[in-house]
């Protein structure tokens, strides 16, 4: 289309529905490696994002089912391996939140590939906090701990969605407590907090800039309905 020709002037009316927020759902879909159990994730985005997850996920050896367009069943009992492919891990620069979930609940995890232009080193710096070691060959990050993930106080040098996230997802199951501080503040940040939670984590503090998370011994599944995206509703109300 060369151009596109528009008489405004008249009033608009009707209703639309916004779908979920896609930043929410790269975190969320990860952090149901956590729950080793079965969850229900309703409203996902049809977007190419969550459908790489579920490739990830059923290649790490869950079972994924769709139960509608947007909500999927996943179990993630019987895991098979801690390694996220490079072919897939390429197509979405989120496939970083394996590392945090794998670490998590493993105490190990690989995540192949380029994760594109803003660095990691928040991430890493989180993991090492809690007791974890990371190393680089070919493109592959491996992080993994000799002993059990242990909390710990860390402050972020800047603020960074995808480090806070990543921080939750590893501090989760880690022995004591970990504060997380310089936080960012987003609304998918509480999301993915307020879904740990429902899992039987113990989060406090999202969605302000020190984040509390006191370490549990085992998750469980739930059913979560991802918050709607919030520049999409301001796309439409714009």
């Amino acid at each position: 289309v060369e151009k596109f020709v528009i008489t405004g002037g008249k009033p608009l009316h009707g209703e639309v529905t916004i779908s979920g927020a896609k930043n929410a759902a790269v975190g969320i879909l990860p952090a149901t490696i956590l729950a080793a159990d079965v969850c229900v994730i309703e409203n996902l985005p049809d977007i190419s994002d969550v459908s790489v997850s579920l490739k990830i996920l059923s290649t790490l050896g869950a079972q994924v089912k769709m139960l509608n367009r947007n909500t999927y069943e996943i179990d993630t009992r019987h895991l098979v391996t801690t390694n996220v492919p490079d072919d897939l891990s390429r197509q979405m620069r989120a496939s970083y939140y394996f590392l945090g979930a794998l670490l998590g609940r493993f105490g190990s995890g690989q995540v192949g590939g380029n994760l594109g232009p803003r660095p990691i080193d928040q991430h890493l710096k989180v993991f090492s906090a809690l007791g974890a070691e990371d190393s680089v060959d070919y493109g592959m990050i491996t992080v993994r701990t000799k002993q059990e993930l242990t909390g710990a106080h860390i402050f972020f040098d800047k603020v960074s969605v995808g480090a806070t996230m990543n921080g939750m997802l590893s501090a989760v199951m880690a022995k004591g407590q970990t504060i997380l501080e310089n936080c960012a503040k987003e609304p998918h940040v509480v999301d993915l907090a307020n879904f740990l939670n429902m899992c039987g984590a113990d989060v406090r503090g999202a969605g302000t800039d020190v984040i509390k998370v006191r370490g549990v011994e085992k998750m469980h599944g739930c059913t979560y309905s991802i918050i709607p995206d919030q520049i999409e509703a301001g796309s439409y109300m714009v």
